[in-house]
């Protein structure tokens, strides 16, 4: 059976092809209600945009599930210290997941258009505020977490919400924004009536491109501006889970771990080679545009992941504390029983999200939407 090393190393694949999964899934309806007052010239046609993300949000909300169930389980410090230290965050994130199901649901209520209005930019708002956040939440790890443990493993953070906000961060949570924002226009291209989609398709290229230079930037600034951490001496792979029985020494490259496996290279060349995809198939075959954005997505956010490798969250008050594959796991047996359930359970999740999708494919227009309200 898999010896305790190589269980960590599966997990920290899984947890993030979990965050794949919930970027890629909950991405595209949070672009669209990002999208909502740019894409809907009218009450009419943002609605037509709410019906193609409302019947599927709910049921891509389990990869968030899965993904914070994965980390409270197999990286329970990596939880902990990231659940506590960016508790105000987090909260606003939870805060825009709330208000989002309350905006579908009253959306309809008062056939008012100001009142419509009103939700609209509350669904508007729930989408920017977490494909903002969760990019300055993942440029923050290059930047170091401002924690550090005592000799008895008791967590202190230094600093609020406004520390998070440095420049890096912000390009970061620019690059998130903008990738999202085109990958929900490249959905509105495939399920909104012809003349959203049109709408849809300029406006994903237009982000793409405006994704693809901050995203380049952001490497350009990672390799020459910001120092790596780096573990000193031995790796003990399959040691205890304490991360003050290691060194780690700062001031080299984040892109050390690209020198080292540089099968690495395929994710940021993955992510670029898809915001091309998406720049020649959005406009044709809209399937193929929207699986485009999808790798493009998966491609970023596997390229921090491997930038960061094999750190989870590193420290900036005291590096010798940041959490790594190596010593942030749950017990090897812990490890072994949850990789039994999801081999059970993730292809479940897969081939019935994929029967759902088919049973909703095809788009909806204006004339569906009139049909069922009655001339609405």
């Amino acid at each position: 059976m898999f010896d305790y090393a190589t269980l960590r190393v599966i997990w920290w694949a899984l947890l993030g092809t979990l965050l794949i999964g919930f970027a890629i899934m909950d991405g595209f309806d949070f672009g669209v209600a990002g999208l909502l007052k740019v894409l809907g010239r009218d009450n009419e046609e943002r609605l037509v945009l709410i019906e193609g993300i409302e019947p599927t949000w709910e049921g891509n909300q389990t990869w968030f599930i899965l993904g914070g169930g994965a980390t409270f389980a197999a990286w329970p410090m990596l939880y902990a210290v990231s659940f506590s230290g960016m508790y105000l965050a987090i909260f606003l994130v939870l805060l825009a997941f709330i208000l989002r199901p309350v905006g579908f649901n009253f959306r309809g209520k008062i056939h008012d258009p100001r009142w419509a209005s009103l939700w609209d930019w509350v669904l508007t708002a729930s989408g920017v505020v977490v494909m903002l956040i969760s990019g300055i939440a993942f440029g923050n790890l290059f930047l170091g977490l401002p924690f550090r443990f005592d000799d008895d493993l008791r967590m202190s953070w230094q600093g609020g919400l406004l520390d998070l906000l440095h420049p890096f961060a912000l390009l970061a949570g620019l690059v998130s924004l903008s990738m999202l924002l085109a990958h929900g226009a490249c959905w509105a291209a495939l399920k909104a009536d012809h003349l959203i989609a049109a709408r849809a398709v300029r406006m994903a290229r237009w982000l793409t491109l405006l994704y693809a230079a901050l995203y380049v930037l952001a490497g350009i600034w990672l390799a020459y501006g910001i120092p790596g951490f780096a573990i000193a001496g031995a790796v003990a792979s399959e040691g205890v889970s304490n991360p003050l029985y290691k060194q780690v020494a700062q001031g080299g490259s984040w892109f050390a771990s690209y020198m080292q496996y540089p099968w690495f290279w395929s994710a940021p060349l993955l992510a670029l080679a898809a915001a091309v995809g998406v720049q020649a198939l959005v406009g044709r075959r809209s399937v193929a545009g929207f699986i485009a954005s999808s790798l493009m997505v998966g491609g970023t956010i596997a390229s921090a992941g491997f930038a960061l490798f094999p750190f989870l969250l590193p420290s900036s008050l005291d590096p010798r504390s940041s959490l790594t594959v190596w010593d942030a796991s749950s017990s090897r047996g812990t490890l072994l029983l949850m990789l039994g359930v999801t081999v059970v359970l993730l292809p479940i999740i897969l081939l019935y999200t994929g029967w759902v999708y088919r049973v909703m494919r095809g788009r909806v227009t204006l004339e569906q939407l009139r049909k069922a309200h009655g001339g609405y």
